[in-house]
């Protein structure tokens, strides 16, 4: 069906929010990883157990979230994945024990493998049917949502605000945005795309897979960012939390500018390009920044990391929305469960290299991945122009 302006526009609105909502409780969960390290007593190797939780619970949940979407539409399973993960993150300290935190992340990381998938979906589908590129913009609110998150929890921890009220706070206020905002959304996307094709998982293959082998090294590197980062600065750097939580805002924050700046980008230059120069210019500013080992450093290092790993998810999940014979949602979750697959191989295998050597040396797979992903971008098939 035919929208009118005004009701794209305000779909666009409502998104931008969703997008934002996600990656304030990425960049909140981010920040307090140590928290939850300290509350329970984890080692470096158990926690790489309770990160693995969370990606077993996203990769299983990929499974079916197409069809989710399909049955509840993108603004139904939107909701559906705010709600889940809100109350999942929200009691993370609350827990009695290490069993019912790693059931908690299974929900957490299904959660949010849902709201992934939904508002993927329909930022793809204003992208068509507004005939503008709108998903770098839409993955920039990601962005601020993480530096949103964590910024105010390095503020928060230094003014000695407890962890557990800042957790139940932060996500009482996303899951509240979050339901107000979906009324916004688009009722459905229109027929065509959804309705003439499978709107479950499709199994990768061919060209699909090919995408989601490249999704799998920039989720790999921009996943290590965010899971291990602040305790990267906290244990081998020497910062405190408060200001270790500040290099990860930094790192979402940079990402976020790149990200305003990708649509302007994607509509003048060629996104193999743009791939290969932001993953090389990622590889080569993480390299200098383990080597180093300083915070200030670190912190103008993450910049360029953020930067150089932003183009990634707008221009590889919007090519997968353009394999024929698919539709959208099933698409977006095909290559997004090789995608984070990242985060299943990331957590134990940091962990692991972390307890034989260090967290620096551990992190060198951020370095890796992104070299891998430069090198991977001319498979990205490039955009229908006219």
């Amino acid at each position: 069906m035919p929208y009118s302006l005004p009701v794209l526009g305000r779909a666009r609105r409502a998104t931008r929010l969703q997008f934002m909502a996600l990656g304030v409780l990425a960049g909140t969960w981010g920040a307090h990883i140590p928290s939850v390290k300290a509350h329970y007593g984890l080692s470096e190797a158990t926690l790489s157990v309770v990160l693995l939780a969370a990606a077993i619970g996203t990769l299983t949940s990929l499974l079916f979230a197409g069809r989710v979407v399909g049955t509840l539409g993108a603004r139904g399973a939107t909701a559906l994945g705010a709600i889940a993960m809100s109350l999942a993150l929200g009691a993370v300290l609350e827990y009695p024990g290490l069993p019912a935190l790693l059931g908690a992340m299974l929900v957490f990381g299904a959660a949010s493998s849902l709201f992934d998938v939904a508002i993927n979906t329909e930022g793809s589908a204003l992208e068509s049917l507004g005939g503008r590129a709108v998903m770098s913009n839409l993955h920039g609110m990601f962005s601020v949502g993480g530096m949103t998150g964590a910024a105010l929890a390095s503020h928060l921890l230094a003014i000695g605000v407890a962890p557990r009220l800042q957790l139940f706070a932060v996500c009482g206020i996303v899951a509240v945005g979050s339901a107000v905002a979906v009324r916004g959304m688009l009722a459905s996307h229109g027929g065509g795309d959804e309705s003439g094709t499978k709107a479950h998982f499709a199994w990768p293959k061919g060209l699909l897979l090919a995408i989601g082998l490249l999704i799998f090294a920039g989720m790999t590197a921009e996943g290590v960012m965010y899971d291990w980062s602040v305790l990267y600065l906290e244990q081998d750097v020497g910062m405190t939390q408060a200001r270790a939580a500040l290099g990860y805002a930094i790192f979402s924050g940079a990402m976020a500018l790149a990200r305003f700046a990708g649509d302007f980008l994607r509509a003048r230059y060629a996104e193999q390009v743009l791939l290969r120069l932001g993953a090389g210019m990622a590889a080569v500013a993480m390299a200098i920044v383990l080597a180093a080992g300083d915070p200030w450093v670190a912190m103008v290092g993450f910049a360029f990391a953020g930067a150089g790993l932003a183009p990634v998810a707008p221009i590889l999940f919007n090519a997968a929305t353009r394999v024929p014979g698919v539709s959208r949602a099933a698409a977006i979750a095909a290559v997004t469960s090789i995608g984070y697959s990242g985060f299943m191989i990331g957590p134990p295998l940091i962990g692991g290299l972390a307890t034989a050597t260090s967290l620096t040396v551990a992190l060198g797979v951020v370095v890796v991945a992104s070299a891998l992903l430069a090198a991977g971008a001319r498979f990205v098939p490039e955009k229908e122009t006219g």
